[in-house]
């Protein structure tokens, strides 16, 4: 169904004229005298982000006037008329001019009305948009709501959404999409061999668990997603600075981005074969937590020194992704808050992605683009796998002091070996400032991209 803030073309709607500093003028010339009037009065020329609210000889509503990037701009955000959602009054709206990309102008229009209120009482506004000629309401609608409800997942404190939370989440909507669930939980774990996760998860209250569910005909092209489900990072041992915790409920955001993509397919019914992995571990600190030096099992049989208990992440995916691996599929999907070092290299809105396969990284950084979701290629530089090395066993956990978000991704292409194609997301899943479309808060990264990469690559 479409979403609710989304209006039929037949509604009595009021016009958004869409417009640049260089197109304002002859628009402004099509208006009635007093609306001029009124947006000379109060300086509006079309600069871009700005509005102007105009008036008609009621001194009713006539229509807004909006200023966006003009062709020639250098920087460009193709979510940037969707900033109107929070800043017109209850009401309609149709873009009377048409935007520069209309789909994700609505999807951003969507977006940009979350706010997260399960702890305080959130305004809503009933600021609904008609429907722009050729966007597909029900597809707009569906990415959208996959996105608010992973958002809602990021946002939630560990107190409320601990390892169990976020299977409970996952069960929801594997149930209401009719996949197959199933959870490994607790002494479980060690019993069906993935001892890496069980390590990290033991110390606290709630049990780890290895999250997993299936949809799709068996016989159909098999996609694997596996999302970092570390409900709270204390750092383990190597406990983190206190300034460095405030965030860390955001460290399930790689688990909410797999949910949001498995979503988004499942109610496309794309025709494929879906599994969805998710590790959900609280890594808390207690008299049987794993200790720096401690040499962990591996699932895959690799043994793993412990360099420091604060690079967990990429122990519990090792353990899923050589699960995943273990059925060749024909593609392998991270999604982790893995490193602080990516964030250093590239900033918290333009997460780094890593794979072997170039056609598919081709793809990812054409859809990130096109979709408005960007994402940075940086190299699998495998001369840096000498700094994963240990004296007592196969590897460790940790690299060096630099490059930290490469050797993370080398550390976990080695649990990978039959999969056609496999690629890994290191995520930030937050916003640190409201932009349009993405309110300060959690956020879902590169789930969109890859969910238009697989609708292109396998077919609606």
């Amino acid at each position: 169904m479409p979403h609710a803030l989304l209006a039929s073309a037949n509604e009595a709607s009021k016009p958004i004229w869409l417009v640049t500093e260089q197109t304002w003028p002859d628009i402004a010339g099509q208006l009635p005298p007093l609306a001029q009037g009124f947006a000379k009065a109060q300086g509006f020329a079309g600069k871009t982000g700005s509005h102007c609210l105009l008036p008609d000889a009621n001194g009713d509503l006539l229509g807004v006037a909006f200023g966006i990037n003009g062709t020639d701009a250098k920087q460009s955000d193709p979510f940037l008329p969707g900033k109107l959602s929070t800043l017109l009054p209850e009401g309609a709206y149709r873009f009377e001019t048409e935007a520069p990309n209309p789909t994700l102008a609505t999807l951003a229009w969507l977006l940009g009305t979350y706010s997260f209120g399960r702890y305080r009482k959130r305004s809503e506004k009933a600021v609904r948009l008609v429907v722009p000629n050729g966007v597909d309401a029900e597809d707009v609608s569906r990415i959208a709501n996959a996105v608010v409800a992973s958002r809602d997942l990021v946002n939630t404190p560990t107190n409320d959404l601990g390892p169990d939370g976020i299977e409970a989440a996952a069960r929801q909507l594997a149930e209401r999409h009719g996949a197959s669930f199933t959870s490994i939980v607790d002494d479980d774990l060690l019993k069906q061999n993935f001892p890496m996760i069980h390590a990290v998860g033991r110390a606290s209250i709630t049990p780890p668990r290895l999250i997993d569910f299936t949809w799709g005909e068996p016989d159909a092209p098999r996609v694997t997603l596996i999302g970092k489900g570390v409900a709270f990072d204390t750092g383990g041992l190597d406990i983190k600075p206190a300034s460095s915790m405030l965030l860390m409920r955001k460290d399930m955001g790689g688990a909410a981005a797999t949910l949001a993509l498995a979503d988004m397919i499942m109610g496309a019914r794309l025709p494929v074969r879906l599994r969805v992995l998710i590790p959900a571990v609280e890594n808390a600190i207690s008299s049987n937590a794993f200790r720096p030096g401690d040499i962990l099992p591996s699932r895959k049989g690799i043994s793993v020194e412990i360099g420091n208990t604060d690079a967990e992440g990429r122990l519990i995916l090792a353990d899923a992704l050589s699960l995943a691996d273990e059925e060749s599929p024909d593609l392998i999907v991270d999604f982790a808050t893995l490193t602080g070092a990516a964030r250093v290299a590239l900033g918290p809105e333009l997460p780094p992605f890593y794979t072997d396969d170039d056609a598919l990284a081709a793809d990812i950084a054409r859809h990130g683009l096109a979709v408005n979701d960007p994402v940075w290629r940086l190299p699998l530089w495998y001369p840096y796998q000498s700094q994963l090395d240990s004296k007592f066993a196969d590897m460790n956990n940790t690299g060096g002091p630099m490059g930290g978000s490469i050797t993370a991704a080398l550390f976990l292409r080695r649990f990978v070996e039959t999969a056609k194609a496999y690629v890994h997301f290191d995520i930030f899943a937050w916003n640190n400032a409201t932009k349009p479309g993405r309110p300060e808060g959690g956020e879902v990264q590169a789930a969109r991209l890859m969910y238009a990469l697989l609708k292109e690559r396998y077919g609606a």
